[in-house]
């Protein structure tokens, strides 16, 4: 499938194209097996049966422990399900000719099983999850979108903060219901309650919009996923509305970011909302670095920001050899259909994380070097999870031009 973003990647870089390209061709052949017929029925390890199916919430190298650490055993198995890994896989999806998109849903196309995930809107008591699915509905057209957006609206209603992701997600569910309903009261609350949880002089996003979610000792931390939905709701917001000022945040939390980027290519973890600086930098994941950086960065570009191109490809270069890791080591495994979740530095109970968490929080920019030496990064998480390859259909098959059938070869 050739879009706008894959076609330039291929005129500015002809071998990356090619990565992307088997990036692509990986996802649409390892989501068959992460798809669950009867929604959990059969799955050693839990999951509310599903009519009509769902998907898990990840697939792990079999004998790993929970975390994804390496075990003895070979091959993979599933282990649990996910709504909101589901509604992910959903929108990228859709990109995807109709005759591929059925592999991936036990038969069904992406609009198909939208439709599942909508009816099932009324047991649904998460926002964020609530958010992609009405999310999903929007970029589908789909004639329940009306039921979504009520589902969405009663559970965000009320005051008080909500985690910057799930408001993040909000925001580009509502944006994206645009053509298809009247959202602008709730949209301009969302994209208000978006830009105020900035603290005032930083570009960042901490990671919930107001005090009261998190202890205190964290709550000047954001992580790369609180800030890379943040840039694209509101890229997106201006893109179909026109508003300066979503943009101009945008393009500031995006060029803090980028100019953070590690000399690998790194997109790193956690940061300092208050400051904009890195409070721990690992781990390192896949799915950052082939397509929630991308996403958001390519939808920056596409509404006008400022053009992110060789930030991303810097990122999507770490997969294929990460130099965390000895010389050929890859986290792409074509002959499993997975990336490798994560590299990490296997420090127990997440050690480095807290103390800078901690240290960071009475002196920015403490950064405990000698942790550094202690636990070096060197920790393959074994497993994948849906979402990642649905954010990564949905990142380099999008764009302005990208319809839900177009396509030549992968």
């Amino acid at each position: 499938m050739t879009t706008t973003r894959l076609a330039a990647l291929g005129r500015d870089d002809p071998p990356l194209r090619t990565l992307a390209g088997r990036l692509l061709t990986l996802a649409e052949a390892g989501l068959p097996a992460m798809y669950v017929p009867d929604g959990g029925a059969g799955n050693p390890n839990g999951g509310e049966p599903r009519e009509g199916g769902t998907f898990v919430f990840t697939r792990a190298a079999r004998g790993a422990g929970r975390a994804g650490s390496p075990g003895g055993g070979t091959g993979l198995e599933s282990r649990g399900t996910s709504t909101r890994y589901a509604a992910i896989t959903a929108l990228g999806a859709r990109f995807l000719p109709e005759d591929r998109q059925r592999p991936l849903f036990g038969g069904r196309t992406s609009h198909e099983f939208t439709g599942l995930l909508v009816q099932r809107l009324p047991s649904v008591t998460n926002l964020g999850d609530a958010a992609l699915i009405a999310w999903a509905a929007a970029e589908h057209r789909h004639p329940k979108l009306s039921d979504a957006l009520e589902r969405l609206a009663a559970l965000d209603a009320g005051p008080g903060p909500r985690y910057t992701v799930e408001a993040a997600w909000v925001l580009s569910a509502l944006t994206a219901a645009r053509t298809g309903a009247d959202v602008e009261r709730p949209l301009a609350a969302a994209r208000d309650r978006l830009l105020r949880a900035r603290i005032p002089g930083s570009p960042l996003f901490p990671h919930a919009t107001g005090p009261g979610l998190l202890p205190w000792y964290r709550a000047h931390v954001g992580c790369f996923a609180d800030q890379t939905y943040p840039l694209q709701a509101l890229a997106r917001v201006h893109a179909g509305g026109h508003d300066p000022e979503a943009l101009a945040a945008a393009d500031a939390c995006a060029a803090r970011v980028c100019a953070l980027q590690g000399e690998g290519g790194q997109w790193w973890w956690h940061y300092d909302a208050r400051d904009g600086s890195v409070v721990e930098g690992y781990p390192v994941y896949s799915v950052h670095q082939h397509a929630m950086a991308p996403t958001a960065l390519f939808d920056l570009a596409d509404a006008g920001g400022t053009d992110h191109r060789e930030a991303v490809r810097r990122g999507l270069r770490w997969l294929a050899g990460p130099p965390e890791l000895p010389a050929g080591a890859t986290m792409i495994r074509d002959d499993l259909g997975v990336t490798w979740r994560k590299v990490g530095r296997g420090d127990p109970r997440k050690a480095v994380r807290a103390a800078r968490g901690l240290g960071t929080r009475t002196v920015p920019g403490l950064r405990f070097g000698a942790l550094d030496r202690i636990f070096r990064p060197a920790a393959v998480d074994r497993e994948c999870r849906p979402y990642e390859f649905g954010w990564m259909l949905f990142a380099w098959l999008g764009g302005p031009t990208a319809g839900t059938a177009q396509g030549e070869d992968a």
